[in-house]
């Protein structure tokens, strides 16, 4: 979101000078985006680092008296850390946006923390004074035609059709295609079994793939008759005769390897989802909390919820904002958190595994609250 001054004339007025000034910085570095799907590919992008960015709009923008400031805050409604970037002119006038960075609960992850928030410097400081730093990926990449010399219409070994379909024009006149009809006509006439007959095939497709179109469809007739008029091998009687294999017959490892996978076990204990509704929302630290099922945990079932092991605490906003959202794995990783380890880790510190506690029950069965 953009705020501004009442009046921006002689900031804008300042900032319009230095932008022709202005320059996009050098690309130095090059980062890697890993493919997410097997089908496809890695890629790579060139982009310039926040520090050679900083010095190159400093020295511009401080020659016109405009000075760039960069502060952090945190959102107690949405829990995010927001940064503000400020433009401040020597008049009094200024313009600043702001930026999200990342949630609350990433700052007791510093080092991921600190990545986020240089990402947002950087693209925050490049948008608001109009600037680019790193390569374009949004476009597709660019596709590469082939040379003049090897494109269809400029061959003159291939012609179309009148369906635009590519064949090559015969290579024989018609003296040449009428001998070499009469040739294979003669070849056939020798053939006296099915193997020497589809032998023949098989050397003489490009003999045929040559000749005239009339003459092509006389080769083809007259092997088809040839095959007709063949006599046709009688079938082996032997293996009529072996035994059908049993059941019995076939190996223990065998029909080990054909069974069904068994279905993951899905736990249920109210106490633990006592637990984890006594416990602070993952988003925004706020209580109550409901106790939310990872639906990708596990594999969808009819009517049956992930095991109550994947379950996390969440507000009863976040929690409408999630079922809303639909896609649960995007919804998480647009706020970087990782659901399941904290499930995992929920799991391991619940109340259910004391000794005084019963133990979860399985599919259905609950066990009783503590």
């Amino acid at each position: 979101m953009q705020q501004s001054s009442e009046t921006i004339g002689a900031i804008a007025s300042a900032l319009a000078k230095a932008q022709l000034e202005l320059s996009n910085p050098e690309k130095a570095l090059t980062a890697t985006i890993p493919a997410v799907f097997p089908r496809e590919e890695a890629r790579s992008f060139k982009y310039a680092s926040l520090a050679t960015a900083l010095d190159l709009v400093r020295k511009c923008l401080g020659s016109h008296e405009i000075a760039t400031v960069q502060t952090t805050g945190i959102d107690q409604t949405t829990g995010l850390v927001r940064l503000t970037t400020l433009l401040a002119h020597s008049s009094g006038e200024w313009m600043s946006s702001e930026w999200p960075v990342c949630a609350v609960s990433d700052i007791n992850a510093p080092h991921r923390m600190g990545g986020a928030l240089t990402y947002a410097r950087r693209y925050a400081l490049f948008a608001l004074v109009g600037i680019a730093g790193e390569d374009d990926l949004d476009a597709p990449a660019p596709t590469t035609d082939p040379p003049p010399e090897l494109r269809v219409g400029n061959r003159p070994d291939v012609v179309k059709g009148n369906k635009g379909a590519t064949q090559r024009p015969p290579l024989l006149s018609l003296d040449q295609s009428a001998q070499l009809r009469g040739q294979m006509l003669a070849e056939l006439d020798c053939l006296t079994s099915e193997n020497k007959l589809l032998a023949w095939a098989q050397v003489g497709l490009p003999k045929k793939n040559s000749l005239l179109v009339a003459d092509a469809r006389i080769i083809e007739a007259a092997y088809l008759e040839k095959l007709a008029a063949l006599p046709q091998a009688l079938p082996d009687k032997s293996d009529s005769l072996k035994p059908a294999a049993s059941v019995a017959d076939i190996p223990s490892d065998a029909t080990a390897k054909l069974a069904f996978p068994k279905e993951p076990v899905r736990k249920r204990s109210k106490a633990h989802l006592l637990f984890v509704r006594e416990q602070p929302c993952l988003v925004c630290q706020q209580s109550p909390c409901d106790a939310h099922h990872l639906k990708f945990a596990q594999p969808k079932a009819l009517g049956r919820k992930a095991s109550d092991e994947y379950t996390v605490p969440l507000c009863r906003a976040h929690h409408h904002e999630l079922h809303r959202h639909g896609n649960e794995r995007a919804w998480w990783a647009n706020l970087t958190i990782e659901p399941l380890r904290l499930a995992h880790d929920l799991w391991i510190a619940s109340p259910i595994h004391s000794p005084l506690s019963p133990a979860p029950s399985r599919l259905g069965s609950e066990a009783s609250p503590q």
